[in-house]
């Protein structure tokens, strides 16, 4: 081992955790512990780990759980579970989630390092012609869902992706389509083969050409090295383009003709480099107006655009509200150590309500933040408003800006009390109006009032 590499030991017991740390920090690697699995997934997040190796009693959550939620969040980490008992069930259950192995103790030194030289040779090795190889463990993706269209777009994904044809996924932002490319590659036969995404619309001109098509030595200043672009790199696996309508004019050409000839010219080449790629693109703007506007290429069009698919917003699927919100209040439940139960009927409509623009990332955002903030086992529209904008198009309350500044230094309830009754002066006392205001339903605003008692001289007007 030449240079350091980074491990993941996440065990709850200490003395196994130490011996292991001793084991691998002996071989050159270096060492990062976790005592549970909720903290292991936070440091993932920050961390590039060629392997995290899993005792599968540490806390916080199932094994099972724990591999999904690493494959969805870092989907080139390894997994290495190791098990105190045998149990067969569990087994089976991870190494279908996508742990690279399930092992029973006692494991030896020579066993705990051959998986570690296992990982960094389908990491670092390279083919017989040179070619760097870029390859991630199968994982298993799970899209979350229980809405018709949706499911119509899986079982189509699910028919083609045993061919070689393109793909075209279109839709907005936050909607999953590089879920629904990650979904294609590990259904297709390349699923033993890279993965590998590049946004374009993340790099300027000349450097998107040498990320994509690699560059030799030389070819221009700073290229100190022979690189194999992102082509070479998904050779036998799959390749997404993400966001394609941004690429320019000049690239989408070259692009066409790697598509055309399944071989790419290096920046400063003199010869061209066979690839055997699947090419998923996508984009969410409207590639027919990016066509007929003149900044795509027709022809380019066509040839990526052998099966579209459109992913819809998540107000066409509201009925995907309900699963996705219990899918990720379990989800930071599990990385936050926290034991929100659900959400209010309330807070479901408010939910459902709001605009969401940026679709399932940003409900994914919304509820991280407000099963973090929670003061009960329950989320409520109010948990759910914090910081957002109002349901239904609507502003911010027009009393927010009128609040004294020193109410942001007050108890939480008392700002919820002061700014209730300054909304209803605003409306004259009419709770439907209020109720529309605050973004809360007025049988809540009602139920306020009544834990207040000092209200119940305001009037009932059209408070039913």
């Amino acid at each position: 081992m030449t240079e350091i590499k980074t491990i993941l030991v996440v065990d709850g017991n200490q003395a196994s955790k130490r011996e292991r740390s001793a084991i691998l920090e002996n071989r050159g690697c270096h060492v990062v512990s976790s005592h549970d699995k909720p903290d292991a997934l936070l440091r993932m997040e920050k961390t590039s780990f060629v392997l995290v190796i899993l005792c599968s009693d540490a806390p916080g959550m199932g094994t099972e759980d724990f591999i999904i939620q690493a494959g969805e969040r870092c989907p080139d980490q390894d997994v290495l579970v190791i098990s105190r008992s045998i149990s067969v069930d569990e087994a089976v259950s991870a190494m279908k989630a996508g742990a690279l192995d399930y092992i029973v103790e006692p494991v030896s030194p020579d066993q705990l390092l051959s998986y570690v030289d296992k990982v960094l040779k389908g990491r670092e090795g390279k083919t017989g012609d040179g070619k760097e190889r870029v390859k991630g463990p199968a994982r298993t993706v799970r899209i979350i869902t229980g809405n018709a269209a949706m499911k119509d777009l899986m079982d189509m994904v699910d028919r083609v992706a045993e061919s070689t044809a393109s793909i075209l996924i279109q839709g907005e932002s936050g909607t999953g389509k590089e879920m629904f490319a990650r979904y294609l590659h590990e259904k297709s036969r390349r699923n033993k083969g890279p993965f590998v995404a590049v946004n374009c619309a993340a790099l300027p001109e000349n450097l998107l050409e040498s990320e994509l098509f690699g560059h030799e030595k030389g070819a221009f200043t700073g290229a100190i090295s022979r690189k194999a672009g992102k082509f070479e790199q998904a050779d036998g696996g799959t390749l997404l383009l993400d966001e394609i309508t941004e690429m320019q004019v000049h690239l989408q050409s070259k692009l066409l003709r790697v598509i055309q000839e399944k071989e790419v010219d290096r920046v400063g080449g003199g010869a061209p480099v066979a690839v055997d790629v699947r090419i998923v693109a996508t984009t969410n703007r409207n590639i027919l107006e990016s066509v007929e506007k003149g900044n795509f290429r027709e022809d380019l069009y066509y040839r990526l655009n052998v099966i579209p698919l459109t992913l819809p917003p998540l107000r066409d699927r509201i009925d995907d509200i309900p699963i996705l919100a219990a899918h990720f209040i379990r989800k930071f439940n599990a990385l936050d150590s926290r034991n929100v139960k659900c959400l209010t009927k309330e807070g479901l409509d408010c939910l459902k309500n709001m605009p969401l623009k940026g679709n399932v990332r940003e409900l994914e955002n919304i509820l991280q933040r407000a099963v973090l903030l929670a003061r009960t086992d329950t989320l409520t529209d109010q948990d759910l408003l914090f910081g957002q904008a109002r349901p239904q198009g609507m502003g911010p309350s027009p009393g927010t800006a009128m609040l004294p500044d020193e109410l942001l230094s007050s108890p939480l309830r008392d700002v919820e009390r002061k700014m209730i009754f300054h909304t209803l002066g605003k409306t004259g006392g009419n709770r439907t109006h209020a109720a529309n205001i605050l973004g809360i339903s007025v049988r809540t605003l009602r139920n306020k009032l009544h834990e207040y008692k000092d209200a119940a001289d305001l009037s009932d007007d059209d408070a039913s």
